[in-house]
C-alpha cells in the first residue's frame, strides 16, 4: 500500500509550511489527484487520518480530494481532449502522436490552519 508513504509526504509537505513558533493547528489539507497518478482514495485518506493523528499540531486535520482528468494534447491535429480511456489516441485524428496535459498529478494545492493560537492549559 504506497498510499501511506504519499500520506507521509503530504504530511511532511505541510509540516515544512506551517508557521515555525507550532502554535496553530491545521484544520484541512486539500490535493488535487489525477486520474492517471494510481492513487487509491480510500487508502490515501487512511494512512493520511492515521499519519495526521500522531502528528502534532494536525490532529484534526482533514484530507479534501480533489480528481483531475486526463488530458492529452494531439500532435496531429493540435487540440486537446479529455479521455477516459487509458488509451492514448487522439480520438479525433485517431493518431498516437499525444501528450499527456494533465491527469497524473498529485498536489497539495491548500492548507488551511486555525489562525487562533492554542491555549495553554
Amino acid at each position: 500500500m504506497h498510499e501511506m508513504s504519499v500520506a507521509q509526504n503530504i504530511i511532511d509537505i505541510v509540516s515544512q509550511h506551517l508557521p515555525e513558533e507550532n502554535s496553530h493547528s491545521v484544520q484541512s489539507v486539500a490535493i488535487k489527484i489525477g486520474k492517471m497518478a494510481g492513487i487509491v482514495p480510500d487508502s490515501l485518506e487512511f494512512g493520511f487520518q492515521v499519519l495526521a493523528a500522531e502528528t502534532p499540531g494536525m490532529e484534526k486535520a482533514v484530507l479534501q480530494m480533489e480528481f483531475t482528468s486526463l488530458v492529452i494534447h494531439c500532435g496531429q491535429c493540435k487540440k486537446d481532449f479529455e479521455i477516459d480511456d487509458p488509451f492514448f489516441i487522439c480520438p479525433e485524428c485517431t493518431n498516437a502522436n499525444v501528450k499527456i496535459l494533465s491527469g497524473t498529478e498529485l498536489q497539495v494545492t491548500e492548507i488551511e490552519i486555525d489562525d487562533s493560537p492554542k491555549e495553554n492549559l
